[in-house]
């Protein structure tokens, strides 16, 4: 029998996790009630509630306290059909909300992974998300088994030294696959994840050097799947205002302004150079060089243990081209498949057509469909290198296709949680009232950071970026362009690149972003573990951003300026906050 002092501590066990997150989401949705009151006044048409983000709020909060994403995620989704039915009952009655809170649920149902799209291609996205992943990984596992990938690592690994160089080729690569984030992600983190390993770097290190090289890239690139939707975003609002200028040029604009992006970039090279790490990520480098320890003894990969330990046969002729020939083939199939569905008719050796090509194919939401298909041509690529030059029998190839299907089960649980999520947010317009807190009486010298702010609140309670740019850039775009006299100036161009890089910053914190959650996927990393480590190294950047950045380009600072102290100041961090793990492998 249990003592009473037994008892007490295991209640406290079970209480004390929960109180300062549920202080803190007290706070936030008592702040939220007030924001809501008080914008309400005056203002009878306003019919976006409140407690709209009470759903992704709770999923953030127990998420991080539990580290039970199955958990956090149906119950936010819970209380968002609950809420949702209470907006939309007719009358205050228990059949009524009963009939309300079904029609709800069958919509969010649909909206997910229905096949009846009415107009609407969320589910035909989702779907082709979800085969790219699952055939990417049975790609991946293929070439793991054929030995294409120990063949890369193995002539990679001769520029490779040690963990500092390891970590730089890491983040290299995620440099060079600009042409879209999944595609980048998927690729990066599968294929360094083998040479990380044998350097003894964390999976949690893994993951942010593939999560912040993959959309912050994508976001600036001349040419990327994130490239087109941009444009299009931006060719709609200069017609909307008559501003004149092209969507490009827009683009061009907003470049140099992009200041969490590019300050990423240098954040991460900084980081793989000087192999220095602060906070949690620090203690999951030092497990992992000291102890040999890639995760935590309590992390759950967020692919199967059998793909993340596969290896190549022993009777394998291990060679690069086994995985350099399918890689190839399936940035080949990218590019071709973005100039037929252009159905571009310029010149192929042009800049500018591709430019176009993409913009219109993206605009057209068709670029998940270009993935899809890329990735069924690599792994059909994959399979018959792995009969012609690895000489894999037929029921090894079998074997490793089983192998990545089952390891494609969590991820597509995760991302149709998250999907489900997502829509329940859009039912009860939680952008909506998020982008409230915009006002027109501000200081053109303050708005560009509280615009910056405001993307990133929306991208992480939402979990999407885009979602967050497509609702900002309407609503953005005209105050600036008021603020200053009706004129297209530098505080438009500023906030062109805030809303941006401020959806970027929100999605790399978010636990429910279908990124952040493929970044897991690709380094077989805990998912919470992985956006513990990767919080702080985000804000650190968004507050560089915002201090040598957002604040004093709208005083007519040169952004040149402000990277150079971007750089100088980052540098100083790791200096002084910063150590390197206690090594041999150095």
């Amino acid at each position: 029998m249990r003592s009473p002092e037994e008892d007490k501590r295991k209640l406290h066990q079970l209480i004390h996790p929960w109180i300062v997150p549920s202080v803190i989401f007290l706070s936030l949705s008592l702040l939220a009630a007030w924001f809501g009151h008080y914008q309400s006044q005056g203002q009878p048409e306003v019919n976006v509630v409140w407690y709209s983000v009470l759903p992704p709020l709770f999923a953030i909060v127990v998420a991080i306290s539990t580290r039970r994403l199955f958990v956090s995620f149906g119950c936010s989704i819970l209380l968002g059909l609950i809420l949702s039915s209470v907006l939309t009952a007719e009358q205050a009655e228990f059949d009524s909300w009963l009939q309300a809170f079904g029609n709800q649920s069958a919509q969010i149902i649909d909206n997910t992974i229905g096949t009846s799209l009415s107009g609407q291609s969320v589910s035909l996205f989702n779907g082709q998300v979800i085969i790219f992943v699952i055939l990417i990984l049975s790609m991946i596992s293929v070439l793991m088994v054929a030995g294409g990938l120990q063949g890369i690592v193995q002539s990679i690994s001769r520029l490779v030294s040690g963990r500092r160089s390891a970590q730089l080729v890491t983040v290299l690569s995620g440099l060079v696959v600009f042409i879209d984030d999944y595609a980048n992600t998927m690729i990066v983190g599968s294929t360094m994840r083998p040479l990380t390993d044998h350097q003894k770097i964390s999976r949690e290190k893994l993951a942010f050097l593939v999560d912040a090289t993959t959309a912050p890239i994508a976001g600036v690139a001349f040419i990327s799947t994130w490239i087109g939707f941009e444009l299009w975003l931006f060719s709609s609002v200069s017609e909307t205002l008559g501003i004149g200028r092209d969507s490009y040029t827009m683009f061009l604009d907003a470049l140099p302004f992009r200041f969490y992006c590019f300050i990423m970039i240098i954040f991460v090279l900084i980081n793989a150079l000087t192999g220095r790490d602060f906070g949690p990520m620090r203690k999951a480098e030092e497990r992992a060089a000291v102890l040999g320890q890639l995760f935590a003894e309590d992390a759950i990969p967020m692919t199967s243990q059998d793909l993340s330990h596969l290896n190549c046969q022993a009777t394998t002729q291990i060679s690069s081209l086994s995985a350099i020939i399918p890689l190839f083939s399936l940035f080949v199939t990218i590019f071709i498949a973005f100039w037929f569905f252009s159905g571009s008719q310029d010149s192929i050796w042009s800049l500018n057509a591709w430019q176009i090509a993409i913009s219109e194919v993206s605009a057209q939401e068709q670029n998940l469909t270009v993935l899809a298909i890329a990735s069924g041509v690599g792994l059909l690529t994959a399979l018959f290198c792995a009969i012609a030059i690895a000489r894999l029998g037929i029921g090894q190839i079998t074997k490793a296709l089983l192998y990545g299907l089952k390891s494609g089960l969590l991820p597509t649980a995760i991302l149709l949680l998250a999907w489900m999520l997502k829509s329940v947010c859009d039912t009860l317009q939680t952008s909506e009232f998020l982008s409230q807190m915009i006002g027109e009486n501000v200081s053109p010298k303050w708005f560009p950071a509280i615009v910056f702010l405001l993307a990133a609140l929306t991208s992480f309670t939402t979990g999407t970026s885009w979602g967050t740019m497509m609702l900002l850039i309407p609503i953005v775009v005209p105050i600036s362009f008021s603020l200053e006299g009706g004129k297209y100036s530098l505080t438009t161009m500023i906030c062109l690149g805030a809303v941006l890089d401020g959806s970027i910053f929100g999605d790399h914190c978010s636990p429910i972003s279908d990124t952040t959650i493929m970044s897991s996927i690709s380094s077989a990393c805990d998912h919470l573990h992985h956006v513990r480590t990767q919080l702080p190294y985000s804000l650190v950047v968004a507050l560089v951003a915002l201090i040598v950045g957002y604040l004093p380009a709208s005083l007519g600072l040169s952004p040149v300026i402000s990277f150079a102290l971007a750089a100088i100041l980052l540098f100083i961090v790791f200096r002084l906050i910063g150590s390197v793990p206690k090594t041999n492998h150095l």
